[in-house]
């Protein structure tokens, strides 16, 4: 068709008014249209719900990696094939053995005493990186969760910690119901000053604490009689024996059956030699159920001996045990075999509660209710209206002991505060939730910025400046 004639027709047609256009343009968008355009880009969100609303300051379940695993999960949780329950054994370096208590899916074979093989396995494991930077310290005596576990190579990887029911600093040892303080009557001798820091160490622990003396056959008679009577008069009812001679170690035995013991004291008093004493014996009249036991427990320390060695030439101990580590016993229950030191930390030990961890002090105080001190912090120094006197024997080792203690609580309020940052931050998600999360721990390798290390250099010329000056 010619153009002119569309032309032509185009210009015949009339126009509508402007009125008109106007509307039809207004109308879709005016009646909803651009809402249902908009709806279907972006749904609309509903309006909150009240109880939503009431959870702004209700702070979430703290996730696994910030709170530990509740104690009866290994009983209910589904173990993969590669994941297992142990128990902390040793701990040396970045390494920790674990023995396994319970393992995920169903062993390939049955073994001994048609158990699972894999229950009683020494695993060696490393710890979750992520552990290491919320500062969850794993401790021996620990249950874990293992996984990416090497059943071949013998090899995992600790995913997290079960929650304790205590846990002691020095030695640092956890899930521990019992204290055994060991010390011997000769090679080397007591030193009552050293038996009195053990003794409140033992004691700020808030655990049954059991007091023996080895090496009771070097001395007399006189020597046991007097030091017994000495240790009564401290509140104290110990147990003599001798590892040597194979005597009072029933009575010992009796006490720390099916419990978790550690065993403290200094170096060359005969801990490892006690704990080889007391460790698990074998029954078993099968010779062939004996080699397969042997041959499932090779290269473990599990049931070997602790290795012991001789005192000194000057009477003192010499350290042999290196590390802690947590052995079995044969009345049941476990043994942690810790090194010898001389002078514990006393670090949980306040000015406040070094009272409490003297029997002579409790003795007095709960034979002289309901009469009390005049004072709610008296340290019993002689204070006015202080019941407690200073006729006792280790009222002087009670005055060192203050001292020290105060000193330090003065040192680390100067240097540290009484402030101390959190291990979790919390984190508002939506609707005004909050979120727990771990707080990791600050890089310290980090590179000094080249404003920081600019500013040092300036700083250290005005002060050659200076001295030149003078």
């Amino acid at each position: 068709m010619p153009p002119f004639f569309s032309l032509a027709a185009l210009r015949l047609r009339p126009l509508p008014p402007v009125s008109a256009v106007l509307r039809r343009a207004r109308a879709p968008f005016h009646a909803g249209s651009f809402a249902a355009l908009s709806s279907r880009e972006k749904p609309r969100r509903p309006a909150p719900d009240k109880n939503v609303l009431k959870a702004r300051d209700v702070v979430k379940d703290l996730p696994s990696a910030t709170s530990p695993l509740d104690s009866d999960d290994d009983r209910r949780r589904h173990l993969l094939p590669s994941q297992a329950v142990g128990l902390v054994a040793a701990a040396q370096a970045n390494f920790m053995r674990v023995i396994v208590v319970s393992a995920g899916g169903e062993p390939e074979s049955r073994g001994f005493l048609g158990s699972d093989p894999r229950v009683g396995r020494e695993l060696l494991c490393v710890v979750r990186a992520l552990l290491k930077k919320i500062k969850r310290r794993v401790l021996v005596g620990d249950r874990v969760l293992v996984g990416s576990i090497d059943w071949a190579e013998r090899r995992g990887m600790i995913e997290d910690v079960f929650k304790r029911s205590s846990v002691i600093l020095d030695p640092p040892v956890a899930n521990v119901n019992h204290l055994l303080v060991l010390f011997s009557m000769d090679q080397p001798k007591p030193e009552p000053f050293t038996l009195t820091r053990f003794l409140v160490e033992a004691e700020s622990t808030g655990l049954p604490l059991t007091l023996a003396m080895n090496k009771s056959d070097l001395v007399g008679d006189e020597t046991l009689s007097a030091w017994k009577e000495r240790l009564h008069g401290w509140g104290y009812k110990p147990l003599f024996c001798s590892v040597d001679q194979k005597s009072g170690l029933a009575a010992l035995e009796d006490r720390l059956k099916r419990q978790t013991t550690v065993v403290v004291g200094p170096s060359g008093v005969g801990k490892s030699s006690l704990i080889n004493s007391l460790r698990l014996t074998l029954n078993i009249s099968d010779e062939e159920k004996i080699n397969k036991f042997l041959e499932h427990y090779e290269r473990s320390k599990w049931l070997g001996e602790q290795r012991v060695g001789n005192v000194s030439k000057s009477g003192r101990g010499k350290q042999t045990t290196r590390h802690v580590s947590l052995l079995p016993q044969s009345g049941g229950g476990y043994l942690a075999d810790t090194p010898g030191f001389n002078q514990p930390s006393l670090l949980k030990v306040t000015k406040k509660s070094l009272a409490e961890t003297f029997p002579e002090i409790r003795q007095v105080l709960s034979a002289s209710e309901p009469l009390k001190c005049a004072f709610n912090d008296c340290l019993h120094l002689g204070e006015p209206g202080c019941i407690v006197k200073a006729d006792w024997e280790r009222y002087p080792y009670y005055v060192q002991l203050l001292d020290e203690i105060r000193i330090r609580e003065e040192f680390q309020l100067r240097t540290i505060g009484t402030k101390r940052e959190s291990d979790v931050r919390y984190k508002v998600r939506e609707m005004g939730v909050k979120q727990a999360e771990p707080r990791l721990e600050l890089k310290r390798h980090r590179r000094i910025s080249r404003k920081r290390l600019n500013q040092s250099i300036l700083d250290d010329l005005s002060d050659l400046d200076e001295l030149e000056d003078y």
